[in-house]
């Protein structure tokens, strides 16, 4: 696809707008630090969230930690703010938090839109491409060829692959791209690669209709089929997506997790991300659970597609991951004006023995606890109604981090309301009769957007001896809960015509507030990357 001058001109503007990162008038553009002024003060970007200098955003692609950095990759369509031909916009950050934008790093050409997918670090140099010491970077990518598409073809998305020798500053498209064909399957996109050295091969995860297929690779340019998964198990309410598969280890046994993310078919509509846990031998997967049993990573409306990153050190030992913050119900109409779309925050992921099995945990990365300026140490007391807590210990910042241990054995309800003077007010609650977390958003704001976006957001969550540790990062337009240790997880996006910077505790019946934390924190905007 040519480039067109817009094209360029943005990626002048990638270039010049950094996140994270101090800009004076010496060092940058003067339309460079329009851009940076502008993502502070606009309305509803997110303070310490990834967005992206201007333009759609969704899915995140190619996560690769390489040379000190981790990068990040997304769908990017740079000519307007609704899903549109996709590109892959970089950014690359030290910490997860505080992040620097790049030019775009993958355009579409004469076989395709660039679509979903991964990079690795070729570190044994199995492609060629690179050396022993300077391994290249690879991304393996779907293309997305619309026009085979228009022409009532089922093999327009194929695998290609591109490679960088200079830590992902510069690519080149492999010459003898597709490295996968299709076999005339309509869905058939999304590749995760990684090495396994039990195969001694790379193994790529893909996503084919309302499935998964694995394949293997010597070299990353020829790819053979090992098996199938998933036909028949766990929620099939839409289209399989963006899968991906990594070991984890619990009580000194490695199992294998599953990640799949479904449109539609979530466990509140719309977009959502289920997981499995079994084994992989380095050709079938297995899972674990009940072919019926429906795991789910978040049951929040706002956290799809969402994938680990690559070659984390092993001294570093954690799984990492991060989501797009959004839902295909409602993600072209939101109401932002210079761009689109959200990251989570980045998350570790464990798993955890249970007693109804082993379950994937996840909490924020504790990177992210650079962000906090002050810190309020709420006291043990029993609450009967309201309390504010905003009065009582001074929380009124609209960038808030609540980690609460309540006992909801003598209650019936609790809710902690962040709301603001225009009545408009987002609740997070549990239901001790309901045995359910939720995130309630019917008043949260600028809803008239789409009929689909107000709503009661549930998720099962059943206590010990009534104790509910609730911990909550609040930014001026998501909210992400991570209930009992990263157990129960939600993941919601709000629009308040004015920023929230009340809190109140309200309870139905008693609860007793134990000794707990709130932390008031900073934007990364032009803070240090």
């Amino acid at each position: 696809m040519k480039r067109t001058k817009a094209l360029h001109l943005f990626s002048a503007l990638l270039l010049a707008g950094t996140m994270g990162c101090n800009l004076s008038r010496d060092a940058a553009s003067q339309t460079g630090q329009d851009v940076v002024s502008r993502q502070v003060t606009e309305q509803h970007r997110p303070q310490f969230h990834f967005t992206p200098p201007a333009k759609w955003m969704n899915d995140p692609n190619g996560m690769v930690y390489h040379k000190g950095e981790y990068h990040l990759f997304y769908q990017h369509h740079p000519g307007g703010t609704t899903w549109g031909p996709m590109h892959w916009g970089h950014a690359v950050s030290k910490d997860m938090v505080n992040w620097k934008h790049l030019p775009i790093a993958l355009y579409p050409d004469e076989n395709g839109t660039i679509f979903s997918g991964s990079a690795v670090v070729d570190v044994n140099n199995t492609s060629g491409l690179g050396t022993k010491e300077n391994p290249a970077m690879v991304a393996i990518f779907t293309y997305h060829s619309e026009k085979l598409e228009k022409a009532g073809r089922n093999d327009f998305q194929t695998q290609g692959m591109a490679y960088s020798l200079d830590n992902g500053r510069t690519w080149k498209k492999y010459e003898q791209n597709p490295v996968l064909k299709n076999p005339g399957i309509r869905d058939f996109r999304d590749p995760k690669v990684s090495w396994n050295e039990e195969a001694g091969q790379w193994v790529m995860t893909l996503a084919v209709l309302d499935h998964i297929e694995f394949y293997g690779s010597n070299n990353l340019k020829e790819w053979t089929k090992l098996s199938e998964f998933g036909k028949t198990a766990a929620a099939h309410g839409g289209v399989w997506e963006c899968p991906d598969l990594f070991p984890l280890s619990i009580n000194g046994k490695q199992k294998w997790v599953l990640l799949v993310s479904l449109n539609p078919g979530g466990p509140n509509k719309g977009s959502a991300t289920q997981y499995f846990i079994g084994d992989f031998d380095g050709k079938n997967f297995k899972s674990d659970n009940p072919m019926k049993t429906t795991l789910w990573l978040d049951y929040g409306t706002d956290n799809y597609a969402g994938v680990t990153w690559a070659n984390v050190p092993k001294s570093d030992g954690r799984r990492l991951f991060l989501g797009w913050m959004s839902n295909w119900l409602y993600a072209n109409e939101v109401p932002t004006a210079t761009w689109r779309s959200a990251m989570t925050v980045p998350r570790e992921l464990k798993l955890q023995q249970m007693s109804e099995g082993v379950r994937l945990f996840s909490t924020p990365v504790k990177e992210l606890q650079k962000l906090r300026t002050g810190t309020a140490s709420l006291k043990a007391q029993e609450v009967n109604g309201t309390l504010n807590l905003s009065e009582r210990y001074k929380l009124n910042s609209s960038l808030l981090e609540l980690d609460l241990n309540l006992d909801v054995s003598q209650g019936q309800e609790v809710i902690i309301r962040f709301s603001n003077t225009k009545g408009e007010h987002i609740d997070i609650g549990y239901s001790v009769t309901g045995k359910e977390l939720y995130i309630d958003r019917t008043k949260s704001g600028k809803m008239g957007f789409k009929d689909t976006f107000p709503g009661k957001h549930t998720a099962p969550l059943t206590l010990e001896n009534g104790k509910l540790r609730l911990h909550l990062l609040v930014d001026v337009a998501s909210v992400e809960v991570f209930a009992n240790d990263g157990k129960t997880v939600m993941t919601d996006i709000f629009f308040p015509t004015e920023e929230f910077t009340k809190v109140e505790l309200i309870s139905t019946g008693t609860t007793r507030l134990q000794d707990s934390k709130a932390y008031s924190l900073k934007s990364i905007w032009n803070n240090p990357a």
